[in-house]
């Protein structure tokens, strides 16, 4: 089989997409031995998948859920090569956002470059953060195998000694990262799996991205990953809680982790391994182009939304913004000296800030007998008090909350006039304080 150049993107942090669409189509074709193995192995996990799914939309926002500090992460590029002050740089702003976890990227064809790879790790542990390397993969990889378990060996060898979590492959399920079918993505896993025993390491996958959930059965059955993960992006459609083909992001959430555990051979956690917006006018550092790009103030509102939607409903233990310092997505603006914190930056730490240690108590429904105004309405009690985070999903609107307020702050964190009951809501999230 021909194997198609491997290019990578420096502006977007991804691979470009060397192969034409018809060789894509082509090689998809030939390989339907492994998407008739795909189809049998979903058919046979569909009803425990279906029968929890069910369960999970039940249960969603109508329990209480203890938001942990370690809930919130974001993930970072490591400086290498680049000068010591812009690891300072990065360390300082993860510092300020006030995250504790993070993950990093370690590519395969970086392989001579572990030893800076594990100075930064060094770093973060010292600077006491806990990280996850993910592991990336090229075609390359897939047939060089022995090349593959090398690398591997040597990030656990290396990287191990300052955190046990490695997230095996990425994106695997598009073709510009090098891996055709889930068979070949499991050539990839194995060599860990025999690895992961000699040096103590977690395995974190399979790192599918997109809502593709029915890749999760056959290789959860095969890998006993010690984090399931999920490169969870809803930026096609806008707004998270907008719909694609009808599944809003509350819905994937509980499909994808209605998928791990109906397939998983043990209970584990459940990771949002990537997520975000592209900013519109970034180009050529935007890795999207069209619709899914929105404007620096959509995406600080969509983020606050999105961390809320996936947490709030008790199925996931974690999620990583990637990434924190990018010209066309990342919370920071390297391009400007000095770095620019952009509002999704204010909106990220004021989330955390404000929502670390706190516990989801429930969600509002629509007012009874009123219309389903778009108005969302999250619940939280902290330190024995009782505050709300809340916005709309369509036009501004006014909203009863049956109690008197004492505080109102932004998305940012900046106080706003409230006086009443009666707070005037928009797209962008509310902290309402009683």
């Amino acid at each position: 089989m021909r194997r198609f150049p491997f290019a990578w993107n420096a502006f977007a942090d991804q691979p470009h997409n060397v192969a034409p669409r018809s060789e894509r189509m082509l090689h998809h074709i030939r390989r339907w031995p492994a998407y008739a193995a795909l189809l049998w192995a979903d058919l046979v996990r569909c009803v425990p998948v279906l029968r929890i799914y069910a369960r999970n939309r039940r249960r969603m926002f109508r329990v209480p859920v203890a938001i942990s500090p370690d809930m919130f992460a974001v993930s970072v590029s490591p400086p290498c090569g680049r000068p010591a002050a812009e690891t300072e740089a990065v360390l300082g702003l993860l510092r300020e956002t006030g995250v504790r976890r993070t993950l990093f990227r370690v590519p395969s064809w970086e392989k001579e470059r572990l030893a800076e790879f594990e100075a930064f790790a060094r770093r973060l542990r010292s600077d006491g953060r806990e990280f996850a390397a993910a592991l990336l993969q090229r075609r390359q990889d897939v047939f060089e195998t022995a090349g593959w378990a090398g690398f591997l060996e040597e990030s656990f060898a290396r990287l191990g000694r300052h955190s046990p979590f490695f997230e095996i492959g990425h994106a695997w399920n598009r073709t510009k990262w090098g891996v055709w079918d889930h068979a070949e993505y499991l050539k990839l896993v194995r060599p860990a799996v025999a690895l992961r025993g000699r040096y103590g390491v977690k395995l974190v996958g399979p790192a599918v991205i997109d809502f593709e959930f029915h890749l999760y059965p056959p290789i959860l059955r095969e890998v006993d990953f010690d984090v399931v993960s999920s490169l969870l992006y809803v930026d096609r459609v806008g707004a998270p809680e907008n719909a694609q083909a009808g599944w809003t992001t509350a819905m994937k959430v509980a499909l994808f982790a209605a998928a791990a555990e109906a397939s998983a051979r043990r209970p584990v956690p459940a990771w949002i391994t990537e997520v975000n917006w592209p900013l519109a006018g970034t180009e050529p550092y935007s890795p999207a182009a069209g619709k899914p790009n929105v404007g620096e103030e959509a995406q600080a509102d969509y983020l606050v939304r999105y961390y809320v939607i996936c947490l709030a409903g008790g199925l996931i233990d974690r999620v990583f913004w990637w990434q924190l310092v990018a010209p066309g997505y990342g919370l920071v603006d390297s391009r400007e000296t000095p770095w620019r914190r952009r509002p999704s930056f204010c909106a990220f730490k004021t989330m955390v800030e404000r929502l670390s240690g706190s516990v989801f108590i429930g969600k509002d429904g629509p007012p009874a007998g009123g219309p389903r105004a778009g108005i969302e309405v999250y619940r939280f009690r902290k330190d024995g008090r009782d505050f709300a985070l809340a916005w709309t999903t369509g036009a501004p609107r006014d909203r009863e909350f049956g109690r008197p307020v004492a505080a109102v702050l932004d998305r940012d964190g900046r106080e706003r006039p409230s006086s009443g009951a009666v707070v005037r809501l928009d797209f962008s999230p509310r902290y309402i304080f009683f």
